[in-house]
């Protein structure tokens, strides 16, 4: 290995920290020294994302001489700013909730309740160290991957180069993901806001928090803040949180955020952003009048913009949006024939488990192409559930009814409530339901939302149903434990077999059971 660049410490996550100090150990080593390339690459991945990083240990597994490529921190969002802390956080405000309801399971906590913010902070992002082994740079060298820490850009179809260092490559993949997009609100960058990429660094709970964007992550934070004590006021331009989900779905996660403390601002548009004092003043526009919340910390979760800059696209003819991304073709290629890409820096669904199953077609596309015999992957077939990790939390995967009316697709709807659902009732977990769309007279699943506690791990089941082409009388036959939440998902299946009951079958068996007396 030669010096190639040494990073020093000019990444730096706050707080500095003992697990900050493992974590960028593992995933942006202080005093790494970057290889020295030795011939061409079968295959280079910029980006050591999901993505990245699922294409590169596949790749080395399979004997492929890999490089990856990452400037910034191995793991990506999900690991460093996204799903790991996020779930942390949630977790905790969900265990504070459990204590201050536990008068309804016969505890009698005496005293006042008191919070350490800081500690369940920290508490986060020492499990988030604790993962971080497993996206390290020491543990991809060790998996046979050339690791590569400094930007990455094209200089041809067949070059990259990175610190210095040129790499040559038969096949390239770009996995640069996305972050967090802010609307163009006027004062927004002068007061300064946070997003999901600094605020799982706060140590101290804001008094007052103003978050703009009722999708997942506004939605998640809103209520795990307000849990832990904050005044939180959310901002949303529709007149409902989760604008996406179905209006009943998302009813119920909304009532459980307000007992919980959030303040709704719905039918609103931020007009400015101004800072008054220590304070930040939230200017608005709602029913045709201007009003005003004062915050101490604004929140934006509005979208993502994907990271297109800085690689030298141009030069190698790859199309890219700046709103969109790379532009790919259903293979995962982009306008370069060589050039892959992979995760949220190409595809709408920008999910950690959707950029592992990118990662998997652009191994079988890049490294395997058609005429040695495996066939092309795609991505027009598949299937993608999805959570919102809220209290009850709300899955989907496949349809909604709105979708199918769009395409044409007459369906069945099915729908069973979870205060119908035993185990949810002893849990006291019983607002929700389960809701399966089949084709209209088949049992053949063409979408499902579950709003449940743990919605999250109920939806597989549906999933697992459509990609295997199973339908509801597979779900109907297969025996259940009881007492389960997961019953929910039978019972909808039970309802459609109910319909499968015609009148005339009813009459013949009535027939049939008089004779037999």
């Amino acid at each position: 290995m030669n010096t190639g660049q040494t990073i020093g410490d000019q990444t730096l996550i706050l707080p500095k920290d003992q697990f900050n100090e493992e974590l960028l150990n593992n995933v942006h080593p202080p005093q790494w020294e970057n290889p020295t390339p030795s011939g061409r690459y079968n295959l280079v991945i910029i980006g050591a994302g999901t993505a990245g990083l699922v294409t590169a240990a596949i790749a080395a597994a399979l004997g492929a001489k890999v490089a990856l490529i990452e400037r910034h921190l191995m793991g990506g969002d999900c690991l460093n700013v996204g799903c790991v802390p996020s779930k942390g956080v949630i977790r905790a405000a969900k265990a504070w909730t459990a204590v201050k309801e536990a008068k309804h399971f016969g505890l009698s906590i005496p005293g006042e309740i008191k919070g350490n913010f800081g500690e369940a902070m920290a508490r986060m992002r020492k499990l988030r160290a604790r993962i971080s082994h497993v996206d390290s740079a020491h543990r991809y060298t060790k998996l046979g991957v050339d690791v590569y820490i400094g930007n990455g850009q094209f200089m041809d179809s067949n070059t990259i180069d990175v610190a210095g260092t040129t790499l040559k490559f038969s096949k390239a993949v770009i996995c640069t993901g996305a972050r967090a997009a802010a609307p163009p609100i006027p004062g927004l960058e002068e007061v300064g806001y946070l997003t999901n990429e600094s605020i799982f660094s706060l140590t101290e709970l804001p008094p007052r928090l103003g978050i703009i964007g009722a999708g997942p992550i506004g939605c998640e934070m809103a209520q795990s803040f307000a849990r832990f004590g904050s005044q939180v006021f959310l901002f949303e331009q529709s007149n409902h949180v989760l604008p996406r989900e179905d209006s009943d779905a998302a009813a119920i996660v909304q009532t459980q955020m307000k007992q919980d403390g959030v303040q709704f601002v719905f039918d609103s548009k931020v007009q400015e952003v101004e800072q008054r004092n220590t304070s930040k003043v939230i200017h608005y526009e709602t029913n045709g009048r201007t009003q005003e919340i004062v915050v101490d910390e604004i929140l934006v979760g509005v979208g993502r913009t994907p990271n297109v800059e800085g690689l030298g696209l141009e030069q190698i003819g790859v199309e890219f949006d700046p709103r969109t991304g790379v532009k790919v073709n259903a293979r995962l290629q982009t306008t370069n024939p060589k050039v892959y890409a992979a995760g949220d820096i190409c595809f709408p669904f920008k999910f950690t488990h959707t950029a592992d199953a990118l990662a998997q077609i652009v191994i079988q596309n890049a490294l395997f192409p058609h005429p040695l015999g495996l066939g092309y992957a795609n991505t027009e077939n598949l299937i993608i559930p999805w959570a919102t990790y809220t209290q009850p939390e709300i899955a989907h995967v496949g349809l909604y009814e709105k979708n199918a009316k769009d395409k044409g697709i007459e369906i069945d709807t099915f729908t069973f409530p979870l205060n119908e659902v035993d185990r949810a009732i002893l849990d006291g977990e019983d607002e929700g339901f389960a809701r399966v769309h089949v084709k209209k007279g088949t049992d053949q699943i063409v979408g499902a939302t579950i709003v449940a506690s743990h919605a999250g791990d109920l939806i597989s089941e549906y999933t697992l149903a459509m990609k295997g082409g199973l339908g509801l009388n597979t779900i109907a036959s297969t025996i259940h434990p009881y007492p389960t939440q997961a019953e929910v998902v039978k019972k909808t299946a039970n309802a459609w077999r109910k319909t499968t009951l015609s009148e005339s079958k009813k009459q013949l068996l009535s027939k049939l059971f008089s004779w037999t007396r």
